[in-house]
Order: structure tokens, then C-alpha cells, then sequence
């Protein structure tokens, strides 16, 4: 049986035949503030002229596919494309607009608890090595205890197509007291490192006060050497991690005071980590996610005191926030470099799940030279679930027809 929430919180959140992946991860509790209704995105430091920023068209890439909650794209490093669908199963397809069928790559759904609506198959990383290791990493959520895992598994050695269901190293299982604010996203970055966002725990407001302790691993990123162990540990911690050394914190965390990361990627050129960090009730917001950094949250969300909250402390303010009156619950992006829609190169691309509306953000010398909404996904809201990236840096979204997301459908992203 589904856990059973206290009236609050089920008021706050969406049902899981209604709601979606993130969108309950933006929900919880009240604060004593009320969100201005006509408050404007705003951006850290001066905007510029926002004309170089076009708009853009979204369209179904692969007519003849639907998948049931697709939550994720990538590649691993040629022209195929793996879809994640949220119930524990990844999907394999060749690029192209005609496509037909997908190939099941891996169905691990009887390890995943996905009994509320962020639970489920989360991430997926392909090593980048993933040519000669054929090693892959997933998240994801599993119950006895309620737990987040970071597997690694193996391609199957006579088939390209398939992975090896019996291949699963367990790397990292990281407790969680609730089912909701999981995370995840899983990437390696420049450095061959491997990053994982982790949310908060769960419930609302933080109840744990999670975030702004270096103690746990909830609420935070982190950064972990996969390629090598240490003593019973599948994983050793880079000894340039921020807080290596002391005896108040985990070695692990990157970055801290999040509340729950949905999707972050490194931008190709700049090696920058963007991140878009989901709300409580008034702020949604994007970050760049640097080593050290403390985010804010529970004393702040976005910008803004949280609640009741006087704390003060060396937070790093978002790049960018939008207020509940523009959407519920944000979908971070990719700073787009493929190479066929060259005015939009170097544009970071986010949106909001709910309201199907999307923005461009341009950022250049440690400043916002550029923001405006760029697309909205029409009269057919599609409730963007998630970004994607193929081989050649060109941008498709994970999209459900409807907020159950039984139909989900992948769309290109193009200049108009």
C-alpha cells in the first residue's frame, strides 16, 4: 500500500495519476509569504538585449514512438538515443525521424519502488569510456529500506542493444525518509568525474533541515571517483573534494543547501554545471553549481528568506528565478552547441513542467547578458519531464501528453 500523507501534504501535492515526476517535488507545506502575483523572472546582474536569443519550435521527432513516462535522453557517444522511462526500463532507438520501434535495453522494474510520483528509475549515465568498459550508471528508488541506489551494469558482451540485467554493481544507497525530493541526475563531468544530485529527503520545508547538513548526503551534489574503491567502498572520493578532511562533513558533497535538483548537464564548451533546483511555494530556480557551494535552502528559496527563516550565511544567489505565477516546478536544460541552429549556440534552455513555458538564458563573463521566454508548448500543453542531448549536441525534450504521463512522446528542439 501507497504510504498515507497527512491531509497538508496530500493537499499539496498532486496525485500520482495526476500529477507528474516533478511536479509534486515543488509542492509542501506554506510559508508565511504569499507569491506577487505579476512578480517578473528575474536574473542575477544586468540584462542586455534579449533579441539574440531566438525562438524556438517544438515538434515531435519520432512520430511513430510513445513511451510511458519518458524521464530522460541521452547517448552513449554514437547516434543511437536510450530513453528512461520511470517504471524501470530504458529504451534503445537509432536517431532518426522515420523510426518505428525501440529495443529494450534494460528492465529493471522489479528492484524499483515507484509507489509515489517521484520514485522510479531517475538517471542514467554512460561511462566515457563506455566504448571498451560497456559500463553504464543508473538511479534509482527501492524499498526494505525506502533508499535511492546508484547501480553501475554492463552492455551485454554479443549484443550492442541489450545490457546485462545481472551485471548491477551497487555503488551508493543513500537512505530517504519520504518518497518524495529523490533527485536525480546523473553525468560525468570534464574531470571523469561522476556527479549525482540528491534532494533533500522529502516532505516539506526541509522538515530535517537536510540541506544545510554536511553530515548527510541529502540536499546536495556530489562528486565520486567511480573508476577506483576505497577499502569496502565501490567508489573513492576525489581528494580535491570541498570538505575532505573534516570531521563534520562528508567527503562526498560537491556542492550543498538544495532542495531537490531536477536535471543538471555540463555545458560542452565551458565545462560550467547548470542546474535547476525546484521550489517550495513561491521560487523556482536556476544555478550554476560550483565546488563548495551552499545553495541556501532551507533559509532561503531562491533569493528570498524562506518562511520564518533569518539566517544568514555565504549562499550563492540563483542565475536565474521565476516566481508560482510562470510555473510550478522547474525543469533544468543544456546549453545548446550542436551545430544547425547556430543563433541559438551558447543559449541555456530550461522550462517549467507544469506550465509547458521555456526560456533562453544567456550568460557570459559571470553575468546574465540575456533572458526571455523563448517557446510555450502551445494549446496541447506538453509537460516537459526533462532535456536531452544527442551525440551531436542537438536538444530534444522529454515530454508527457498528459500530467500521468502514460503517453509520453520525445520532441526536437528547433529555431523557428
Amino acid at each position: 500500500m501507497p504510504r498515507v500523507f497527512p491531509p497538508a501534504f496530500r493537499r499539496a501535492m498532486l496525485s500520482v495519476a495526476g500529477g507528474s515526476v516533478i511536479a509534486t517535488a515543488s509542492c509542501g507545506g506554506s510559508t508565511s509569504e504569499a507569491v506577487e502575483a505579476n512578480a517578473p523572472i528575474v536574473a542575477t546582474g544586468m540584462l542586455g538585449d534579449t533579441e539574440d536569443i531566438p525562438t524556438i519550435a517544438i515538434g515531435p521527432a519520432f512520430p511513430r514512438l510513445s513511451f510511458n513516462r519518458p524521464i530522460f535522453l541521452t547517448h552513449a557517444g554514437d547516434e543511437r538515443l536510450f530513453v528512461v522511462e520511470q517504471a524501470g526500463r530504458i529504451l534503445v532507438f537509432e536517431n532518426r525521424a522515420d523510426v518505428e520501434r525501440t529495443t529494450e535495453f534494460l528492465d529493471i522494474r522489479k528492484r524499483v519502488r515507484m509507489r509515489h510520483n517521484e520514485e522510479g528509475l531517475l538517471a542514467l549515465a554512460f561511462d566515457p569510456a563506455y566504448a571498451t568498459s560497456g559500463a553504464f550508471y543508473v538511479y534509482y528508488t527501492a524499498s526494505s529500506p525506502r533508499r535511492g541506489v546508484l547501480s553501475r551494469f554492463r552492455v551485454s558482451g554479443d549484443d550492442p542493444n541489450a545490457a546485462d540485467p545481472a551485471s548491477e554493481e551497487v555503488i551508493l544507497e543513500v537512505e530517504q525518509p519520504y518518497g518524495n525530493h529523490n533527485g536525480a541526475t546523473v553525468l560525468f563531468g570534464p574531470d571523469g568525474m561522476l556527479y549525482l544530485s540528491l534532494g533533500d529527503g522529502g516532505w516539506a520545508n526541509d522538515p530535517h533541515e537536510h540541506s544545510q547538513n554536511l553530515s548527510t548526503l541529502l540536499g546536495t551534489v556530489l562528486r565520486l571517483d567511480v573508476a577506483r574503491t576505497d577499502g569496502d567502498q565501490r567508489y573513492a572520493i576525489p581528494p580535491d573534494n570541498p570538505f575532505v578532511g573534516r570531521d563534520d562533513a562528508r567527503g562526498e558533497i560537491w556542492a550543498y543547501g538544495l532542495r531537490n535538483v531536477w536535471r543538471m548537464s555540463f555545458d560542452r564548451v565551458t565545462g560550467d554545471l547548470w542546474g535547476g533546483d525546484v521550489g517550495q511555494n513561491r521560487w523556482e530556480e536556476i544555478d550554476l553549481i560550483v565546488r563548495g557551494g551552499n545553495y541556501g535552502w532551507n533559509a532561503r528559496e531562491g533569493k528570498h528568506p524562506f518562511g520564518n527563516s533569518r539566517a544568514t550565511g555565504d549562499f550563492i544567489d540563483p542565475v536565474a528565478e521565476y516566481p508560482r505565477s510562470e510555473g510550478i516546478s522547474v525543469t533544468g536544460g543544456y546549453v545548446y552547441r550542436g551545430v544547425k541552429h547556430p543563433d541559438l549556440v551558447g543559449v541555456y534552455l530550461y522550462a517549467d513542467y507544469s506550465s509547458g513555458k521555456v526560456w533562453g538564458l544567456r550568460y557570459e563573463n559571470d553575468t546574465v547578458t540575456g533572458l526571455r521566454q523563448v517557446s510555450e508548448t502551445g494549446g496541447r500543453r506538453v509537460h516537459v519531464a526533462s532535456f536531452g542531448e544527442d551525440v551531436a549536441g542537438e536538444l530534444y525534450i522529454c515530454g508527457f501528453d498528459r500530467q500521468d504521463g502514460r503517453t509520453g512522446r520525445i520532441h526536437r528542439v528547433s529555431v523557428r
